[in-house]
């Protein structure tokens, strides 16, 4: 395992940084002391007034989102952690769109901010499809440190690629 597959594009010396940590097995030490507890939203409903919350809060007058759910087929494998989805219905001579955000399993036991900041990911892309400038500004607005906790997340992922969760 290469720590580039989740910090290609991150500068060198954070890199370097990371490998240091990883090579005296410190990197779940270093995050659990960062991120010491974990959150208690671990279902369907918790999550779903979780995000409504945080739309509400940001994006009240974005497009609805039908369906929330913690989703357990989504892997990091396939550089996934969250799913924005658009499903489009025809019901009878009308066009019927339904927005939808699940949310990795690998979520229900982390820390809060984690689970934030893949919230807002998701939720930016009701407005921004792409992940473009104006999408990184909105994760922003809604998480001024979004880029951190987006960081931090990945070296989380490093560490469970190693074989040991910080936060169990």
């Amino acid at each position: 395992m290469s720590i580039d597959t989740y910090l290609a594009n991150y500068p060198l010396h954070l890199r370097e940084q990371v490998e240091d940590l990883v090579n005296a097995n410190k990197l779940g030490t270093f995050l659990a002391s960062r991120y010491p507890s974990t959150h208690q939203i671990s279902g369907d409903q918790e999550l779903r007034a979780y995000v409504m919350a945080l739309k509400n809060k940001f994006m009240q007058k974005s497009a609805p989102v039908s369906k929330i759910i913690y989703d357990k087929k989504i892997h990091v494998v396939n550089h996934a952690l969250g799913l924005h989805s658009y499903v489009s219905r025809v019901q009878g001579s009308k066009l019927k769109s339904k927005n939808e955000i699940r949310i990795s399993t690998l979520f229900q036991h982390t820390p809060e901010p984690f689970l934030n900041m893949i919230v807002v990911h998701e939720l930016a892309h009701l407005k921004e499809k792409e992940h473009n400038k104006a999408f990184y500004r909105l994760c922003q607005y809604m998480l001024p440190n979004y880029h951190q906790l987006e960081f931090d997340m990945r070296l989380y992922l490093v560490q469970l690629e190693l074989g040991s969760n910080p936060f169990t």
